[in-house]
């Protein structure tokens, strides 16, 4: 981010040089001129609007394409009546409306504005009263035009640029914040509530003195094992090294250490590895809102496939009276993304005898 306001601050200065050089480049020639015929505080007068109106136009943010086309006209006036006035001094202010020109004719697109402003200068060798103008400036005039408008368009230009990274990187990271705490979420916290739920049963293994209790702790040593690399990966943004078909068999095991009866039927192998990794998530996240949001007693989980659409449903008892909509979790948001960055979508339904039905459902893409 640095970077790219140094960018902008560089790009801001192009343009300023540019402007400065062009008001530089007349004002000197002109003022100078105005004091030798005597004409130096009614020259400086009408110097200084015309300027001003110029750097308005050049430097303004156009609403409509033109943007403030009347300041050009006025441009133009002062450009050549006060030639009556003050006479070939004036004439380097053809530079100005040179300037002008082109950078309309860059916002419409015009090729005759182009011309005009090519010719805004060489035009005044046309006066009656050679005396009026000064030859020299009326052909370096739109020179001068050009020069100014090229590094005042190039400033712009790459300000605009500039912003536009700007907004890529911005979004990227967006993107990458929102990636790291969904991967957090959807990994990481499933392993702690498995974690909380495995310690829970460790401390009644031990008051009761059951020789399970050394089979648990040999499973939560394997599960904080699991926690970090689960870290790990989500912090390097890489994917998940658990299998479909391994989850499933934590998950039957998980269940069945808290005493819920689990049957699992799966008959679609070798799934395309986004859609297993996306069912994977969802296999984790209906899991853990059975244990943390049901008492159930039986679980059943399908894993079908049918006209390239698979299915993951995950059934159980034991439904807790439901919930108020703001107390829902993160995680369903998550998995709802997920599933429908593939084409798919996830359903869920409750019936009156206390049994939730989670499912969701990705197309298998070939």
């Amino acid at each position: 981010m640095s970077w790219a306001r140094s960018k902008l601050k560089n790009a801001g200065w192009l343009g300023g040089l540019g402007l400065a050089a062009g008001m530089v480049g007349v004002t000197v020639p002109v003022q100078l001129g105005l004091v030798r015929s005597g004409m130096g505080i009614a020259g400086a007068v009408a110097l200084f609007v015309l300027l001003t109106l110029h750097v308005r136009f050049i430097m303004e943010t156009p609403v409509r394409r033109a943007g403030s086309w009347w300041i050009v006209a006025v441009q133009a006036w002062l450009t050549y009546l006060p030639l009556t006035v003050f006479g070939a001094a004036w004439t380097p202010v053809c530079a100005l409306l040179s300037g002008a020109l082109l950078v309309m004719a860059d916002r419409i697109r015009s090729i005759v504005l182009m011309a005009l402003a090519l010719a805004c200068g060489p035009v005044l060798l046309a006066a009656p009263e050679r005396a009026m103008i000064d030859p020299a400036w009326a052909l370096a005039g739109p020179v001068l035009g050009v020069v100014e408008y090229a590094l005042v368009t190039l400033g712009k230009r790459i300000t605009r640029l500039t912003e536009a990274r700007t907004q890529v990187m911005r979004a990227a990271v967006a993107l990458e914040r929102r990636r790291f705490t969904r991967d957090l979420h959807d990994l990481v916290g499933h392993r702690l509530t498995v974690l909380v739920l495995k310690a829970q049963l460790l401390e009644r293994f031990v008051a009761e003195g059951d020789k399970r209790a050394q089979g648990e702790v040999s499973e939560t040593l394997a599960l904080l094992r699991s926690l970090s690399a689960d870290v790990r990966a989500v912090a390097h943004g890489l994917r998940s090294s658990s299998s479909l078909t391994a989850e499933l068999g934590s998950a039957r095991t998980l269940l069945e250490s808290v005493r819920v009866r689990c049957q699992i039927k799966m008959s679609c192998p070798d799934l395309p590895g986004d859609v297993e990794e996306a069912l994977t998530h969802a296999l984790r996240e209906g899991v853990t809102n059975v244990l943390r949001h049901a008492e159930a007693r039986q679980c059943s989980i399908q894993l079908l496939e049918r006209d390239q659409l698979v299915r993951l449903t995950i059934r159980n008892d034991g439904v807790r009276p439901p919930r108020r909509p703001e107390d829902a979790g993160q995680g369903l948001l998550n998995l709802a993304e997920r599933v429908s960055d593939l084409g798919g979508w996830l359903e869920a339904t409750s019936s009156r005898t206390g049994q939730f039905t989670f499912s969701a459902y990705v197309p298998r893409k070939k």
